[in-house]
C-alpha cells in the first residue's frame, strides 16, 4: 500500500496535513495553516524537497530523543516527525517520507 497525505481542519480551525506510510503510520506532520491553499502548497513542497538529502536536519527533544524536520528551499521548516527511541530509526523514517512523499495521494479529510 502506498503512502498517502490526510488533509484535515484541527480543533482550532486550522488546516493541517500528516503523511502516512503504507503500513498507517505517521511520518510527517505539518504545522497548521489558516488557508487550506496553503496547506495543498505544503503537500506539495513536501513532495518536491522530499527527494533532497540536503533538505532533512535532525534534532532532539529535550529528553535526549531524535526527531527530523523537512525543509524548503527557503529553510522554512515544512514538516517534523515524531521522536524516535534511536537516530538508526530516525533515519529509517527519513528513508520512508523519500519513498512515500512523491507520489502519495491526498486525501482531502477538509471537505
Amino acid at each position: 500500500m502506498a503512502g498517502k497525505f490526510e488533509l484535515y481542519k484541527d480543533n482550532g480551525g486550522e488546516f493541517r496535513f500528516r503523511l502516512k506510510a503504507g503500513n498507517g503510520e505517521n511520518i510527517l506532520a505539518s504545522e497548521g495553516y489558516k488557508a487550506k491553499a496553503s496547506c495543498e502548497n505544503g503537500i506539495a513542497s513536501v513532495k518536491k524537497n522530499s527527494v533532497d538529502d540536503g533538505r532533512y536536519e535532525i534534532k532532539e527533544q529535550s529528553n535526549g530523543k531524535p526527531y527530523f524536520v523537512l525543509k524548503a528551499g527557503n529553510g522554512e521548516v515544512i514538516g517534523k516527525s515524531q521522536a524516535y527511541e534511536s537516530e538508526a530509526s530516525c533515519k529509517n523514517g527519513i528513508e520512508s517520507v523519500k519513498n512515500n512523499a512523491p507520489d502519495a495521494s491526498v486525501d482531502d479529510q477538509a471537505g
